[in-house]
């Protein structure tokens, strides 16, 4: 009994007394675990069981004091068991390779403390001391070796490879490299209690309580499960899916994340190995359990999400995949046209018809339904593959003639549209009449039609209009005086409609190469009349289709549109509304949608995915993604990598990228102007396939001009213009791409260089602007001095220091000035100066008291324009690296202008070589 019941007013409560979960450990073919007091080995490929070693018992009598986890050691034939016993403790077992079998072979385990111990490598060990937050490395000895402070506050450890361990916190887990002490990953995720590695060591799965997150070999996110039942265990089968277990269910999740169920369970198991359609597992009793299942599912959407047509195939003709949920899945991944060879019902068939666009199966389908709706659906979608003559077979079903006169019009079927007048002239429809002479531009028509209808100024005004004089003359008669006055000075203009571009035929339609699943499905339909293909009854034939041929059925008067309440007319030689009356044109001269055409006229391939929507998917680099233009997601990395937060300064630049990237070329007149990706390094060599990343308006080499312009600019004095230039550079470094480390590195050095210009121009600028504080343009001209400039401006900046702290009676200052001078390799005049200086102060001591201290080393504040000593705390700036005092923490840097002070990044990203 491992239950207990405890019952109150509004229900009860069960409470599980001991872990049922066994302790155990995969390696390779074989399963070490533990089972009552005796550690066994299970053999996958045998499916043996056998003793190898007993383990002590625990000593204490409390609950839960059995083995928690196991880990093994396959060179050295070694086994840790951790448990909770004494708050957490572990046992070393050296197995003996000939101890299979053999249950009297005792030996005394090497024992310590430690919640938590994993192995890291072949003869060492990691245990976890809570106490201390660090992982002690131990031999097989049991002797410590390394100890490794541990990156966060961390209550369990994982294997993660050789050398490195996984740490777990509440909210994350972080890949943690015990040589080189170095985070190799983070992630955020709920507590995990169990992790899965695959086979390959590329992929993991984290188990938490009701949820399982898929993340790659540095934990970079792959997808999140969530589960309403508890999560028990899983496994990776050799596919890539990982198999997991629920407290009732089998289930699986796919790469992408889709996820289903493979069968219920009667009981809880624990799995241990996947191998094709076995599944091996550990019941709460110890028993090893094999258990069959049908992968078939699975295995059927990963082919379709790999793009394993002919896995897709072959498992169309040879299982029996059927059923609601396959077919709703096909249809959200965008294979209707699959999904069409698995129904039978024809409404099913006739909407998975239309979302593929396969016109032939749709007409087919909707000839069996005979509902108006699905006629008015079809008609819509053959109009937008431009397949006119399906067009007016749906409408002429529907008896939709307003639309029929307009696809007449648009295709520029006169005569058509001449018999429409006629037919609505029987029918005595004015509305139509009128409009099919508007459509026909027919002015007398027209006339006619307003006079009958009893609107005889309107008649008389077109009449005039269009020059019909005598007719005119005669509607002016009959109205007397009421004739109306038509202005003068109106330009008139006749209406006719234009001429359509393309008249009579379908839409001309592009050869494309057609789809491996859809060529093997009518490779199928046609094996009985090709010698080269073979085929079975089974697959997937013609005849299955129910297809039609509209063409003949156009022809033949099948469709039967019939007019009530019209007079017969003796005058005319048509009958009322009949087929045969539109004199349609032979079905050579008509392209349908019949099987043949089908097989050589294709319909438009689909929308390919654009060059920019590439480059977002394969850079990393806020650069690339500004010239895709998708300025979010480059603002996102900026914000992520560098802490920028103030995007003001950079839009022009984004603005410049995206358009600089992109060539435009006009069309039709009528039609959107194309936007082409430029991309880089493209010729005409170069494969269509492959795509370059895009060509960039902003160079590391532009950088370099513009900080020879900024250093001269420094030189002449105009310190405003030099500031600006400096600050265009810091600018627009965040989006620039380099193609190499070198180039990385002296993009580095050029934000340091830019950033202690920046910062000692400002002071200058500020110095320049404080006019009534002598100390303090004394401070000022002497933090400028910290600065580290170009060789030429630092003679500049020391004379200037010397020379105003000199005015200022600060005669020791400005002597310390001199005499770094002239170490700085001056020219003759300022050597002469620094001498007279030095002479000058001798021992004279400073008149008044300067924040500056020479002797001890500082960096200046780039907000408050103060020093901050050695040993005094600051932040900086995450891009340009400037200091601050610790007040300016979470403000805009003064120095860059862009970046947040003291915000998380991880650093600058400007070049492919950084993410390899």
């Amino acid at each position: 009994m491992n239950l207990l019941a405890a019952g109150h007013d509004s229900g009860m409560i069960v409470f599980k007394l001991e872990r049922e979960r066994p302790a155990f450990c995969v390696s390779g073919e074989s399963l070490y675990y533990v089972k009552e007091r005796f550690l066994r080995l299970y053999e996958f490929s045998y499916q043996k069981d056998n003793q190898l070693v007993p383990i002590r018992r625990p000593g204490s009598v409390s609950l839960n004091q059995g083995p928690r986890t196991l880990s093994f050691s396959p060179t050295e034939n070694a086994v840790l068991i951790c448990s909770d016993a004494d708050g957490g403790s572990y046992e070393l077992y050296l197995v003996p390779k000939d101890s299979v079998g053999r249950s009297d072979v005792v030996q005394e385990a090497k024992k310590g403390s430690g919640s938590s111990v994993v192995f890291v490598a072949r003869n060492r060990f990691a245990v976890l001391d809570k106490g201390s937050n660090q992982a002690l490395v131990k031999n097989l000895k049991n002797e410590i070796v390394k100890k490794s402070p541990l990156p966060i506050p961390t209550d369990a450890i994982f294997y993660a490879g050789t050398g490195n361990i996984l740490c777990r916190a509440e909210d994350r887990i972080v890949i943690f490299d015990l040589q080189q002490r170095l985070i190799l990953g983070e992630l955020q995720v709920p507590s995990v209690k169990y992790i899965v590695w695959s086979s390959d060591m590329e992929t993991i799965a984290l188990l938490s309580k009701h949820a399982i997150v898929i993340a790659n070999k540095k934990l970079v996110h792959h997808c999140t499960l969530h589960e309403t039942i508890r999560v028990k265990s899983g496994a990776w089968d050799e596919n890539g899916v990982f198999i997991y277990t629920t407290l009732n269910h089998i289930k699986y999740c796919l790469p992408n994340g889709d996820s289903g169920t493979i069968r219920t369970l009667d009981v809880p198991v624990y799995l241990t190995k996947v191998s094709g359609n076995k599944i091996y597992c550990l019941d709460r009793d110890g028993k090893n359990r094999i258990i069959t299942v049908d992968a078939t599912e699975y295995i059927f959407k990963l082919a379709l999400l790999r793009k394993r047509f002919d896995h897709v195939m072959n498992m169309i003709r040879n299982s029996q995949l059927c059923g609601q949920a396959v077919i709703a899945y096909l249809q959200q991944k965008g294979f209707p046209d699959v999904a069409l060879h698995f129904v039978k019902d024809e409404r099913t068939r006739f909407n998975l018809a239309l979302e593929s666009g396969n016109i032939q199966v749709a007409v087919a389908s909707a000839k069996e339904i005979d509902e108006k709706d699905h006629w008015y659906r079809l008609g819509i979608e053959a109009l937008r593959q431009g397949i006119t003559s399906i067009v007016e077979y749906a409408y002429q079903r529907t008896k939709n003639f307003e639309r029929l006169s307009f696809l007449y019009l648009v295709t520029g079927n006169r005569e058509k549209l001449s018999k429409m007048l006629r037919i609505a002239e029987m029918k005595n429809d004015i509305m139509g009449q009128f409009h099919n002479a508007m459509y026909l531009g027919d002015i007398q028509e027209r006339v006619k039609i307003l006079e009958n209808a009893g609107h005889l100024p309107l008649a008389y005004i077109t009449a005039k209009t269009h020059g019909l004089i005598e007719t005119a003359e005669r509607l002016a008669a009959e109205l007397g005086d009421n004739v109306p006055i038509i202005p003068e000075d109106k330009n008139r203009s006749l209406l006719i409609p234009p001429a359509p571009l393309l008249c009579g035929a379908d839409w001309p339609l592009l050869r494309v190469m057609r789809g491996i699943v859809e060529g093997d499905l009518d490779v199928a339909g046609r094996a009985g009349h090709d010698d080269e293909e073979e085929a079975s009854g089974a697959d997937w034939g013609e005849e299955d289709l129910d297809l039609i041929d509209v063409g003949r059925a156009i022809q033949n008067g099948d469709i039967d549109i019939e007019v009530d309440n019209i007079e017969p007319n003796d005058e005319d030689d048509e009958g009322g509304w009949e087929l045969e009356d539109l004199e349609l044109p032979p079905e050579a001269d008509t392209p349908v949608a019949t099987g043949n055409s089908r097989a050589s006229v294709f319909v438009a391939p689909t929308q390919g995915m654009p060059v920019s929507q590439i480059w977002l998917q394969k850079s990393s680099l806020a650069g690339e993604h500004a010239a895709s233009g998708n300025f979010d997601t480059a603002m996102r990395l900026l914000n992520r990598q560098l802490g920028i937060n103030n995007f003001g300064p950079l839009k022009q630049m984004f603005m410049e990228l995206c358009m600089g990237s992109h060539t435009y070329l006009p069309a039709f007149t009528s039609g959107p102007v194309i936007s082409i990706a430029v991309e880089k390094g493209w010729s005409d060599s170069a494969s269509p396939n492959v795509r370059s990343p895009p060509s960039l308006v902003f160079k590391f080499s532009q950088l370099d001009e513009k900080l020879k312009a900024a250093y001269r600019a420094t030189t002449e004095g105009k310190f405003p213009e030099a500031l600006r230039q400096f600050l265009q550079i810091l600018h627009t470094i965040p989006l620039v791409v380099v193609d190499s480390r070198r180039e990385v590195d002296e993009v580095k050095e050029l934000i340091e260089i830019a950033k202690e210009y920046v910062l000692g121009l400002k002071m200058e600028v500020k110095r320049k602007e404080t006019k009534d504080d002598a100390i303090r343009q004394q401070e000022l001209a002497a933090y400028f001095t910290n600065c580290k400039l170009q060789k030429i401006h630092t003679r500049l900046v020391l004379s200037s220091a010397m020379t105003i702290c000199f005015k200022g009676g600060n005669y020791a200052t400005a002597a310390n000035f001199a005499r770094m001078l002239l170490e700085n390799g001056p020219n003759e005049g300022q050597a002469k100066k620094a001498r007279q200086v030095l002479q000058a102060c001798g021992d004279r001591k400073d008149a008044h008291q300067l924040n500056y201290d020479y002797r001890n080393p500082f960096v200046v504040c780039g907000a408050t324009f103060v020093p901050i000593y050695r040993g005094q705390k600051d932040v900086a700036c995450p891009y340009c690296g400037a200091r601050f005092v610790p007040p300016i923490q979470g403000k805009h840097c003064t120095v860059c202008e862009i970046a947040v002070v003291g915000a998380d990044a991880s650093g600058l990203l400007c070049s492919p070589t950084q993410v390899r």
